[in-house]
This record gives C-alpha cells, sequence and structure tokens, in this order.
C-alpha cells in the first residue's frame, strides 16, 4: 500500500524538497504544514500513516504536537535541526517514534519514514542510547499505579523482547538467533499486539520496566 505522509516544516524551500523527495520515491504526500497548528490540524482530517515533523515550529512546538495528534494512529517521526538531549527526550515522551537530525541524507529520511510506517523505531546514530538510558531511568522510578495484568508471551517472544531491550535492530536479532529478519518483524508485531503498544519505543520502554534488559 502506498504510504500516507504529512511533512510539517516552517521553511518553505525544505518543506517543499521533502515532499518533492517522498512524492518521487512513491508515496502520498496528503499534506503540509507550515506552523504546529497547522500539522495538528491537517493530520487529524488526513490520518497520515506517517507525520514528518519538525520541532521548532511556529505556534506548537513538535512535543505538543506529538501530544495533540497522539490516538490517531498515525505515527511521529521527528527530523529536526536539533540534536539536543532535552529536545530529543521531550519528543519520545510526547509520542514521537523516531528521531532524526536533518543532517540525515535523503535515502536515511526515506528508509526512516519506512521504518516509522512499519512500527520500528528509527534514531540518527547516538540518539537510540540515549533514549535507552532515559527509560531506564524512568524504570527505576516507583510506578505510579499497579500495572495492568501483562499477556503470556511465548518464550521465542520473550527472547526477541530481552534483545530488543538492549538496543538490537531487527537485523542484529536475525543474525544472532538465526532467523529471518521477517520472523523477527513478526514477532515483534505480535508481541506489540499482545501487549496493545504501538511502536518498538514503547516496547523498549516496557521491557525494561521489567528488566529484560538485565542478564538472565
Amino acid at each position: 500500500m502506498t504510504l500516507r505522509v504529512v511533512v510539517a516544516d516552517d521553511h518553505p524551500l525544505w518543506r517543499d524538497a521533502l515532499a518533492e523527495d517522498l512524492a518521487k520515491a512513491g508515496m502520498d504526500v496528503v499534506a503540509t504544514a507550515p506552523d504546529g497548528p497547522a500539522a495538528v490540524r491537517r493530520t487529524k482530517a488526513t490520518r497520515p500513516d506517517v507525520l514528518l515533523l519538525d520541532l521548532n515550529l511556529p505556534g506548537l512546538h513538535g512535543a505538543d504536537v506529538c501530544a495533540e495528534v497522539s490516538g490517531l494512529g498515525t505515527k511521529v517521526l521527528i527530523l529536526s535541526a536539533s540534536g539536543e538531549e532535552a529536545d530529543v527526550l521531550a519528543a519520545m515522551k510526547a509520542g514521537a517514534s523516531g528521531y532524526l537530525v536533518k543532517s540525515a541524507t535523503r535515502e536515511e529520511i526515506l528508509d526512516a519514514v519506512h521504518e516509522t510506517a512499519a512500527g520500528r523505531a528509527t534514531f540518527t546514530p547516538g540518539l537510540a542510547g540515549l533514549v535507552l538510558g532515559e527509560f531506564r531511568k524512568l524504570a527505576a522510578e516507583p510506578p505510579a499505579e499497579s500495572s495492568r495484568p501483562v499477556p503470556e508471551l511465548t518464550d521465542r517472544e520473550v527472547e526477541i523482547l530481552r534483545l530488543v531491550a538492549v538496543g538490537l535492530s531487527s537485523k542484529e536479532i536475525a543474525e544472532q538467533l538465526v532467523i529471518s529478519h521477517r520472523t523477527v518483524q513478526n514477532h515483534v508485531q505480535n508481541t506489540l499486539g499482545k501487549l496493545q503498544l504501538h511502536n518498538r519505543v514503547e516496547l523498549t520502554r516496557f521491557a525494561i520496566e521489567r528488566g529484560l534488559d538485565e542478564p538472565r
């Protein structure tokens, strides 16, 4: 199926170039937005697969846009000039699925949009470790309320979940377990469905909160 994307950025030339690259790659750019409020309105109106979102937008910060569109089924990929720790963590806590800085190549951006649509987290190198570290700190804090019952996972799903929790990609997990990349993806998607989670970032946090990133 053709991926449907909304592009939100306040720089017209950059926004138009992104939209053109996505369209040339076979994606359907259903809307563009020059500011935060427009990004929210157009995402709610079009329900795209992916919102490709700048952080520093006029009218409403990108992290607030993430919070506003949560629950729509649209996955958010941040594409920002900032790689600052505070910006990355604010976006991820607000519900973004991945984070790239604007120094990423055209191919990296296109790949990241596809990965995001498929529910896999994509980060500029170095940022994934930052997010994992923050999740570990949050997991060490006492929970605000009791957790809901956890559905039973198969031994293979737990095994893959442990590897997700230590930051391995699907390709790396496949190589380590000597199974296909598609098999890993299927197990991850099944686990997401059982746990009622939306993406790999949420899955990683879930695993860390339950100590699955610790040696057995």
